[in-house]
């Protein structure tokens, strides 16, 4: 817990040094922005090739969506992000999800006083993915598979209320003490009938914290997320997500990390070169960090 707390120390001093000059007064109403962007890789290689590679070709499709409303006292943020991802490699039968993320989050907030910096909050957080996960076995030939994740399976809902911090929509914390988290699973994942010893060796090690013929677990804790978006340079923009979670009924000092942060480097209108780095503690579902890394030349479309 103590490194975590540092974390989000850092964290927060890292974006009020670069956030200083960025505070707006908020517009009321309805605000509303978004990008789409498409990632592409391709490498190939001819017969005479003689230096070793495999062709291939990947593509990456990320959506960020804002809704955001104000009036007077009363602030309501949303955000949709979506990724999706597949490569393809000559010779395998199977595409490889690169990329697979579905997040939608939500505070209401309502401020202490006006001109507050501090607001009363509620929040709400789903995450899920799109796609079927597997596991490869590449030992065989032909490559076989086994489907470990899919759509709803896991999912991810907390909400609860809580305090906010917003000095503007590029820079916000909300801190949630008493935060409920419920996960959902696919029951085809959990089931393994009656049989007792077959039921403890599932729960020896259960499928993302959910036991054995079960399809829902319940947390109970603290939840705290932060938001800082800043300029590096010209033409370059980083985004940074942190996300903790604490659950007080089980291994409390157990803190679930989430951490993402994404490079903008803008060439032109329409072209940009964008990186994405994704940092996953959760020990109900691997017992090490998660680490995803997205680099590519992308298309994009202002929304």
């Amino acid at each position: 817990m103590k490194k975590s707390i540092l974390v989000v120390l850092s964290f927060l001093m890292t974006a009020v040094v670069f956030s200083q000059d960025e505070e707006q007064a908020p517009k009321e109403g309805w605000s509303r922005s978004g990008t789409f962007s498409f990632l592409l890789n391709q490498t190939a290689f001819n017969a005479e090739w003689t230096g070793g590679g495999t062709s291939n070709i990947a593509g990456n499709i990320n959506l960020v969506y804002d809704a955001n409303y104000t009036k007077g006292r009363l602030s309501w943020d949303n955000r949709f992000m979506g990724d999706y991802g597949l490569t393809k490699i000559k010779g395998d039968e199977f595409e490889r999800k690169t990329n697979d993320r579905l997040e939608i989050n939500s505070i209401v907030g309502y401020q202490i006083k006006e001109g507050s910096l501090w607001s009363y909050s509620f929040f709400a957080n789903f995450r899920t993915q799109f796609d079927k996960g597997f596991e490869f076995n590449e030992d065989v030939n032909p490559i076989t598979r086994v489907e470990t994740t899919r759509f709803m399976s896991p999912a991810y809902l907390q909400f609860g209320p809580g305090m906010t911090w917003k000095k503007s929509d590029n820079l916000k914390v909300n801190i949630a003490p008493a935060t409920s988290r419920l996960i959902f699973v696919n029951s085809r994942f959990t089931d393994v009938g009656n049989d007792p010893l077959a039921i403890a060796a599932f729960n020896e090690n259960p499928y993302f914290g959910v036991e054995a013929n079960e399809t829902l677990r319940f947390e109970f804790g603290a939840s705290v997320s932060a938001y800082a978006k800043f300029d590096l340079i010209e033409n370059v923009s980083m985004e940074n997500l942190l996300n903790l979670y604490s659950n007080y009924l089980e291994d409390p000092q157990n803190v679930d990390i989430d951490y993402t942060m994404n490079l903008n480097m803008k060439i032109n209108k329409f072209l940009s070169a964008n990186l994405i780095f994704q940092a996953i503690y959760d020990d109900n579902a691997v017992q090490g960090f998660q680490i995803r890394e997205v680099f590519g030349l992308g298309v994009n479309f202002g929304l």
